[in-house]
Order: structure tokens, then C-alpha cells, then sequence
């Protein structure tokens, strides 16, 4: 029986934190979930390695053991069956949680797995048949554009055949991903379901450029605008807004405008900033009377100099 390394199943060493296993778990079982690798065996071996890894290594007593037997495994089975019997207690665990795993039947464990941490009259534990299994956690993708989610919204979701209605706070970033509680696969033995995690996946149709809460656009200044001043309308997310342009604008000049950003995850009223840049227009097709007018204008300048 060969000796299984659950570090390197999940590509970690033996340094990593919970958190470190916690993703690693989620993007391989993401990677070579069954659902995603239907009627390829070789996809749903290494989805039930990457589970029966997680097993073990999320939860802090397990992991303890294999750390500390590791490929010396057998030397620590022969070891604690002497104290047992020595001590004269029973072996196993009788309870516990799936860390964030899942598995559909008995055979999904390996005979490593079986032998380390108990099952079928193993050294090391005694029978399963009483643990509460939390059940598979699930993961799955929206697909949303930018303005779906200028504003809270809900949706219903079809998981698994099973219907979710979803609320979508205003202001979810691309790439986010949100828990929600027990809609993943089931517990066994009446054990706690598992739980589903949505990632969004967000494009942008607009014209606005998001970095956080805060928009970034721009706006075009006539040159007589930018050089006499006045006012020009310009789009925000929401409608247009009526700025005062000062004198002598330049080409390339910033403004910012408080509160006309993207709205804040989860903190009601509250936007970041919109940044505007102007970007000054220069006519074409001038007339010659206009033509003319802008050289008397150029010596006219030039002489003032």
C-alpha cells in the first residue's frame, strides 16, 4: 500500500495555513470537478484524491497524525494499536466535520486513508458508521455585466436542479466570491449540507473604467470651451451633470466628482468618486474666414509674448 502525499496532491507544503488550503482546495476540486469532466474517470480519480486530501489536512487532529507519521505510517499504526491495547480504549473517531470535502460512498477513500485514520478494523479507528459528514461544498459561476450591479438586485439561480433565490448587493467586484450557507451537496448521516460559493463574473459595456468604488472616464472640450470656459454636460453612471469648465483649460486636466462613483459592497449610500478627464477637441474642416481668424489670433499672441 503506498504512502500518499496530500501536500502535494493540493500543490502546498507543509508550511501552508488553513486559509492556504482552503484555496487550494477550492480551485482544484473547481478544476476537476465531475460536473465540469463528465465520463472521465482519470478527472473523477483525481477529484476524489483532491477531496480525501482536503479531509485530512483541514482538520487539525487528522492532519497532526499524518504530519506526524507521514510515510512512516505503518511504524505509527503498529504504534498506537500497542497503547490502545495497553490502555485498553477503544481506537477511532466517532464524529467529526468534512472540512470542506465530500464524499458519495465508502470506496472514495483510499486504503492509505482507511488505514491511517480508520475504517474496516484498521489499526488506527474503528468503524465510521456513526460520523456526521458534512456534505460537498459546490462552486459556481454568474455571469453579470457592470450595470447589473450598480444596484442591489435578486435572482434565482438553478443549482443542481434546486432553485435559489439570490440577493446581489450593489457594488460586487469581478472575480468576488460569496458563501451561501448550506445550498451545497448533502450531509450524510445527518450530517450538515455542505455550502455553495458563487464567484461573478463581471464585463463592462460601458464606458467607464472601475477600479474599486471609484470610475474613471472622459469628456470632450470644444477648444473655444477649454480656452474661453463655460459649461458642458457630461455622463456619470447615473445621467449627465452640468459642469462649469474654467478658462484656459488643458488638454488632459482632471477633475473629480464626490460621490458619483460605484456604490460601496454592503455599506447602504455610500459611492466612490468619479474621475473625469478632458480631452480637448480640436475642429477640423475650418473655413478659410476661420482659418484666418486663428492666424490673427496666433500673431496676436505671438506679439503679447
Amino acid at each position: 500500500m503506498e504512502f500518499v502525499d496530500y501536500y502535494k496532491i493540493l500543490e502546498l507544503d507543509k508550511n501552508a495555513t488553513q486559509a492556504d488550503i482552503k484555496k487550494a482546495y477550492r480551485k482544484l476540486a473547481r478544476k476537476y470537478h465531475p460536473d465540469l469532466n463528465p465520463n472521465d474517470t482519470t478527472m473523477k480519480k483525481k477529484f476524489q484524491q483532491i477531496n480525501e486530501a482536503n479531509e485530512v489536512l483541514s482538520d487539525p487532529e487528522k492532519r497532526k497524525k499524518f504530519d506526524k507519521y507521514g510515510k512512516d505510517w505503518q511504524h505509527g499504526a503498529e504504534y498506537e494499536n500497542a497503547n490502545r491495547q495497553h490502555s485498553g480504549g477503544g481506537g477511532g473517531f466517532t464524529q467529526g466535520n468534512r472540512g470542506q470535502g465530500g464524499f458519495s460512498n465508502e470506496e472514495d477513500f483510499s486504503d492509505f486513508f482507511e488505514s491511517m485514520f480508520g475504517g474496516g478494523g484498521s489499526p488506527f479507528g474503528g468503524s465510521r458508521s456513526n460520523v456526521r459528514y458534512k456534505g460537498q461544498d459546490l462552486n459556481a459561476e454568474l455571469k453579470l455585466d457592470i450595470k447589473d450591479v450598480y444596484k442591489t438586485q435578486k435572482q434565482t439561480l438553478t443549482i443542481n436542479g434546486k432553485q435559489i433565490r439570490l440577493t446581489i448587493p450593489a457594488g460586487v467586484e469581478n472575480g468576488q466570491t460569496i458563501k451561501i450557507s448550506g445550498h451545497g451537496g448533502e450531509g450524510r448521516n445527518n450530517g450538515p449540507n455542505g455550502d455553495l460559493y458563487i464567484t461573478f463574473l463581471i464585463s463592462n459595456s460601458t464606458r467607464f473604467r472601475r477600479e474599486g468604488n471609484n470610475l474613471y472616464t472622459t469628456a470632450e472640450l470644444d477648444i473655444y470651451t477649454a480656452v474661453l470656459g463655460g459649461e458642458v454636460m457630461v455622463e456619470t453612471f447615473d445621467g449627465k451633470v452640468k459642469l462649469n469648465v474654467p478658462p484656459e483649460t488643458q488638454n488632459g486636466t482632471k477633475i473629480k466628482l464626490k460621490g458619483k462613483g460605484f456604490p460601496v459592497y454592503k455599506q447602504e449610500g455610500m459611492f466612490g468618486d468619479l474621475y473625469i478627464t478632458y480631452q480637448i477637441k480640436i475642429p477640423t474642416k475650418l473655413s478659410e474666414k476661420e482659418k484666418e481668424l486663428f492666424k490673427e489670433l496666433s500673431k496676436l499672441h505671438k506679439h503679447e509674448k
